[in-house]
């Protein structure tokens, strides 16, 4: 479990329609050419908060795990693009790179579900996300922002949620 610093934040989601909520929070904060890591084990409601993400950001593609494409992509009506790279069957950080992932993160916005397994290719600003099984309803939420932008979107995010009074 991650250390919180002053920065960072967790929440506890108590049904996926909850984790579909913050995921559409966040969502609506997101601009072209920012990356959103997701770690967590299997069942832990990346998908879950990936369909929030998506709603928030303003796409009605239906959003599926892309464990087996590798990459879904999104699309806003104005024509902009959201990535959605499943890294798990990726060996490294070699594999990411030889599929141009850094054309999917200049060309829209790149969610990275298992990015552990590639960190050598990604940015090293970004929007950590930790997401944790607790119990079938439950889910504990991390959100670990690395770089200036990423520490403004969570401070953005966190009065989104919890109000002005923190």
């Amino acid at each position: 479990m991650p250390i919180l610093n002053e920065n960072s934040f967790e929440i506890i989601s108590r049904s996926p329609e909850q984790t579909r909520r913050v995921g559409a929070r966040l969502g609506s904060l997101l601009n072209n050419n920012e990356l959103v890591c997701l770690y967590g084990e299997l069942g832990s409601g990346k998908t879950t908060f990936v369909q929030g993400i998506s709603q928030g950001w303003g796409s009605s593609d239906t959003v599926t795990s892309p464990t087996f494409v590798l990459v879904n992509h999104y699309h806003r009506p104005d024509g902009a693009e959201m990535h959605h790279l499943d890294a798990y069957r990726l060996k490294d950080a070699q594999d990411a790179i030889q599929m141009d992932i850094d054309n999917l993160l200049n060309y829209g916005i790149l969610l990275v579900e298992w990015p552990e397994r590639i960190l050598d290719a990604l940015p090293k600003e970004n929007m950590w996300v930790e997401l944790y099984w607790i119990a079938d309803e439950q889910r504990r939420l991390v959100f670990l922002p690395h770089g200036e932008q990423y520490i403004k979107m969570a401070g953005k995010l966190r009065q989104q949620l919890y109000g002005s009074g923190l």
